[in-house]
């Protein structure tokens, strides 16, 4: 027999009953009625037996008002004139912290008319979902003074799918569904306000509710969470109640828990509050876990639940160190107050999370000048080995962004000199690079693929994009370019270029012309959280090979060596070697006395559902017209699978072109694969599952000779053209000179470089 569970307590203590609707035909209100009755079902809240014995006895409406009456929150009134009023209802007005409760709305409708019903309330933190539905946004509440944060304990969501209708019916009197949600425990008052369209509110605010809820506490339950090995850890855990409603509620989410995730991270030891029921939860602890699913039913009884995440591969116990060069604490879906954005406690919790172990924590133009209070320039100090949090910068919200933004890794100074703040930083970015990399920093471009756009998935590709974006755009110019590092030795201007969280063929497009044309500038990883990707940290990652202890600057110049490769986490190419010539060492260069063979290795793995997910077939990088891109995730190991199999394929390339292929079983296991690839001139070499992981490549010299595409290089010069035409109006006047030289240093570096292709 299925257990019964009160939606509420029929005794009437806080109101007057619901008002009796008379002439009110029994059939369509019946109909409704049991459309209410399946959708409390659904919601994991049914009626009461009693009450369903009551509208099953029914025969007429008189009775069906008297059966569901005592379950209404809200009496709302629509007069002829299209006038709202509201009046609190019978039900006794109890909620549950850190979960849902659903109560009634009585609708009485005497303008007969068919818009939908909207309900905000002041207490309540904006929603973003349809109507207004728990926001303070009508014209009446956008005048109001914003409450404190602990004035906003509230969520409020009408239910108005299947089986119940988005509007009203226009019948006489129907019964809608509202569902509260409680931060906290004890007692609060809240306002509620209805209307059927902008100016229906009844006039003298009688269209507004004040309830005062007693809200019942939660149970505090302590979760043990374990790795592989038993140890104690932290991971995501996602729970959700018969409904699918997430617990707690994104809505009232503090820091650490952040609103647009449906996960929290907790680790061994931690509480979680839950009322009373049943749930699903899904726990994991990065892409090198498996995602894993379980129910739990919680009483008044449950104090401890136990959870072991499982993994399927683990990198770094092989040297390989997982690392986002790009994540923030501030700014997009991040809170912005009270304290503009959150602290290093709640990023560093989020790492360990998804077992990333390097973030580096770029502060940028929103909230700059609160956040940079937190720059040392070294390991901050909520890092606990192996995971190892640091602040430094991105060049984005102000300066050079507008000609591409820059990531500036491994930073001293985090200020540019000539001021305190985000307002003075120079627009062309060659100045910005200049600064950085005098004091040492690893640099390159971010989200690299905006602005270069591409018709087709070609690659290379000969097409010049518009360059007329915030990605690798000046990077064009800036890679031709020389700078002094700290000793006064001169290196290049950019060290990596960020990959994963653009188009991969419009970020690899113009790394591999570059690469063609002789330069060597490396590959990252990266995820631009919560920006780009909002879903978690790490979903773009580099994985830095180091001999020794893994600390921030050895990461990083792992990655200016390029001893790392990148990738989603799902997808792995270690001990990437030419000719046993390891990727990243000895400068990454193998030399030919004349051409021939070469052998490339690499221990590849990758892990596949077994179902495919048809949102997300194939490399999905164009979609429509222009160019425009494919819905995210950009990288992603389900794009590379063969068809319907388990199946995706490693690639070999010289200089940007296929040159041979070998399939790999995304099951899991780590496979030894070896390439014979023909070498006829100097040429760079990698790996690549496309597009899901990439290595960085080996440079093979032929009798000396540099590499040196042609069409590459062609390709180049004409996008230095394109990008002067869209970043000259970007530059300060009095940036002008410098800029107009730098373009002019890359149109002779390129020129050059034409005259020595063989």
């Amino acid at each position: 027999m299925r257990k019964l569970f009160f939606l509420l307590p029929i005794t009437v203590a806080f109101a007057e009953p619901a008002p009796l609707v008379s002439n009110v035909e029994l059939q369509p209100l019946a109909a409704q009625a049991r459309r209410v009755v399946e959708a409390t079902d659904y919601l994991g809240e049914p009626l009461n037996a009693a009450t369903q014995a009551a509208l099953n006895a029914a025969s007429t409406a008189d009775a069906l008002q008297r059966a569901l009456d005592p379950r209404v929150l809200f009496v709302v009134t629509i007069s002829p004139e299209m006038r709202v009023k509201v009046a609190q209802g019978p039900a006794q007005p109890e909620l549950v912290e850190g979960g849902w409760r659903q109560f009634l709305v009585k609708v009485i409708n005497e303008s007969g008319t068919t818009a939908p019903l909207a309900i905000v309330s002041p207490n309540a933190r904006a929603r973003n979902n349809a109507k207004g539905v728990g926001t303070p946004s009508d014209k009446h509440y956008q005048s109001a003074p914003r409450l404190p944060d602990a004035d906003l304990w509230l969520d409020v969501q009408s239910f108005d799918k299947q089986p119940l209708a988005p509007v009203l019916n226009g019948l006489g009197v129907e019964y809608r569904i509202v569902q509260l949600y409680a931060r906290d425990a004890g007692k609060r008052e809240a306002r509620f306000s209805f209307s059927v369209g902008q100016g229906t509110q009844d006039l003298g605010f009688r269209s507004e509710a004040d309830v005062l809820f007693t809200s019942q506490p939660a149970q505090e339950i302590t979760l043990g969470v374990f790795d592989e090995d038993a140890k104690p850890t932290t991971a995501a855990f996602t729970f959700r109640d018969k409904a699918e409603r997430v617990y707690p509620s994104q809505a009232r989410r503090l820091a650490p828990d952040f609103s647009f995730h449906p996960q929290v991270y907790r680790a061994d030891g931690e509480k979680i509050r839950l009322p009373d029921g049943e749930y699903n939860v899904e726990f994991e602890r990065g892409p090198e876990s498996v995602k894993q699913t379980t129910k739990v039913t919680v009483t008044k009884a449950t104090k401890h639940i136990n959870f072991k995440v499982a993994r399927w591969i683990d990198p770094a116990k092989l040297g390989w160190w997982s690392g986002d060069h790009h994540i923030h604490a501030a700014g997009c879906a991040h809170y912005t107050n009270p304290t503009e954005g959150v602290h290093a406690p709640d990023m560093a919790r989020h790492c360990i999370g998804e077992d990333l172990k390097v973030g580096a924590n770029l502060t940028w133009g929103p909230c700059f000048d609160y956040q940079k209070q937190f720059f040392s320039g070294k390991d901050d100090a909520v890092s606990k080995y192996p995971y190892l949090l640091r602040y430094d910068i991105e060049v984005s919200g102000f300066g050079s962004h507008k000609s591409g933004h820059l990531c500036l890794l491994r930073l001293r100074d985090q200020m540019y000199p000539g001021g305190d703040s985000s307002t003075h930083w120079p627009t062309l970015g060659l100045s910005t690079l200049r600064w950085a990399k005098k004091q040492g920093a690893l640099v390159g471009p971010a989200h690299s693929g905006w602005g270069l756009r591409l018709p087709d998935n070609t690659l290379p590709n000969y097409t010049v994009p518009p360059f007329d974006g915030i990605g690798a755009n000046e990077y064009i110019v800036d890679v031709t370019h020389q700078l002094e590092g700290p000793d006064g030795k001169l290196g290049p201007a950019v060290d990596f270029m960020s990959a994963v969280d653009t188009p991969a063929i419009w970020e690899l497009n113009i790394w591999y012309h570059t690469l063609n044309a002789g330069f060597r500038t490396r590959i990252s990883g990266e995820t631009d959280f919560p920006c780009i990707y909002g879903e978690r940290v790490g979903l773009g990652r580099s994985y830095v090979k180091l001999d020794g202890k893994l600390t921030y600057d050895d990461w990083c110049e792992g990655i200016r060596a390029g001893r790392c490769y990148v990738g989603d986490g799902r997808a792995h190419l270690m001990e990437f070697k030419a000719n046993g010539l390891g990727v990243g060492e000895r400068g990454s260069e193998l030399a030919l006395k004349e051409p021939g063979k070469i052998a490339l290795t690499v221990k590849a793995a990758a892990l596949l559902g077994d179902k495919p997910d048809p949102r997300l077939r194939g490399i999905g990088t164009i979609t429509g017209p222009h160019g425009t891109p494919a819905e995210k995730p950009f990288w992603s190991i389900e794009r590379a699978r063969i068809g319907d199999s388990q199946e995706v394929t490693v690639e070999a390339l010289v200089n940007g072109v296929v040159v041979a292929q070998k399939q790999l079983t995304a099951n899991g296991a780590l496979r030894d694969l070896t390439f014979d690839v023909p070498i006829e001139k100097s040429s760079w070499v990698a790996l690549r599952i496309l597009p899901a992981a990439h290595t960085n490549p080996v440079f093979v010299v032929v009798n000396g000779k540099p590499i040196r595409e042609k069409r590459s290089i062609e390709w180049c010069q004409k996008s230095v053209e394109q990008c002067w035409t869209q970043k000259e109006k970007h530059y300060a006047a009095p940036e002008l000179p410098d800029a107009r030289a730098a373009y002019e240093h890359a149109r002779v570096v390129y020129r050059a470089r034409l005259a020595e292709v063989d």
